[in-house]
C-alpha cells in the first residue's frame, strides 16, 4: 500500500473537523444566525464536505465519499448563483 500523502491521524482529525463545521453550520442555520440562501453558508458547507473527504481518504467508505463529493458540487454551484446571479428580494 502507497504512503498517505499525510499522516493518518491528521487527515483523521480533519474530518471531525469536518463534522463540527457541518454541526456549527447547521446550528446557524436552525438559530437563524446564517441564510441557507448566503456565500457564508455555501463556503462552510463546501469547508466541511472537504475535510470529511479528507479524512474518508484513511477510512473510506463510498457512501460517505458520494454524498461528500455532492456536498462540494452543490456548494460549489450555490456560491456561484450567489456571486455571478444573486437573488433579488421579493416583497
Amino acid at each position: 500500500m502507497p504512503p498517505l500523502p499525510i499522516p493518518y491521524g491528521l487527515a483523521e482529525l480533519i474530518g471531525v473537523l469536518g463534522f463540527f463545521l457541518y454541526v456549527s453550520t447547521y446550528t446557524m442555520l436552525t438559530l437563524r444566525v446564517l441564510s441557507s440562501a448566503s456565500v457564508p453558508y455555501f463556503v462552510l458547507n463546501l469547508t466541511a464536505s472537504s475535510c470529511v473527504l479528507i479524512g474518508l481518504t484513511v477510512s473510506f467508505n463510498l457512501a460517505a465519499a458520494l454524498i461528500q463529493t455532492f456536498w462540494v458540487i452543490m456548494s460549489v454551484v450555490g456560491i456561484t448563483l450567489q456571486v455571478f446571479h444573486p437573488m433579488r428580494r421579493r416583497y
